[in-house]
């Protein structure tokens, strides 16, 4: 009991411990910001990629094989921008800087949760993006599709695949979220 009272009574004991606790809060603040962020941004991208896979692309199966291929020319040319590069890109350096983070203030269980999705949004996401998606997209703006004698032959050619590795890349997306979702749990 005298322990206490004389350790509430001494004001360098006091300073100090509500300084623990305030640089306490203030990395946890830190850790909950990028987390979140890292999870608002990978979300974003999940959901762009998932829009395609419920309406978008069976949207652009119902018309015109010719006006599916001009619009989806369209989409893609106008893609890189800002908004969409917030997300795309900002998933990957917002999460492994949310694993950075946690890792570095002691939040492990937080920290595995943020890497474990960093790993499977960079390999299932944006690789895949970067190495089949992207690829297709700029094959599809070199043609000229009022030149083209069967459009509907080119559509299926780029539409079957590209959709089949578009749901692929959304289903990793939607995995990466659930994991932030559970390091943000984790970090509690």
């Amino acid at each position: 009991m005298q322990n206490s009272v004389s350790a509430q009574s001494d004001p360098a004991i006091l300073t100090t411990a509500q300084a623990a606790v305030e640089h306490g809060a203030n990395a946890n603040f830190i850790s909950l910001g990028f987390g979140i962020t890292a999870l608002i941004a990978t979300a974003a991208v999940a959901g762009f990629f998932y829009a395609y896979s419920s309406s978008v692309m069976f949207g652009l199966n119902v018309v015109a094989p010719d006006v599916a291929l001009k619009a989806m020319q369209g989409i893609n040319a106008e893609v890189r921008n800002p908004v969409f590069a917030l997300s795309f890109f900002g998933s990957a350096v917002m999460l492994i800087a949310a694993t950075t983070i946690m890792f570095m203030q002691g939040n492990t269980a937080s920290a595995l949760w943020f890497s474990a999705a960093a790993i499977t949004y960079i390999a299932g996401g944006f690789v895949l993006t970067m190495a089949i998606n992207v690829p297709m997209n700029e094959a599809l703006a070199l043609i000229d599709v009022s030149s083209l004698p069967d459009p509907a032959k080119i559509w299926v050619e780029y539409e079957n695949p590209w959709t089949f590795w578009n749901h692929v890349r959304t289903g990793f997306s939607l995995i990466a979220v659930a994991m932030a979702g559970l390091g943000l749990w984790a970090l509690r």
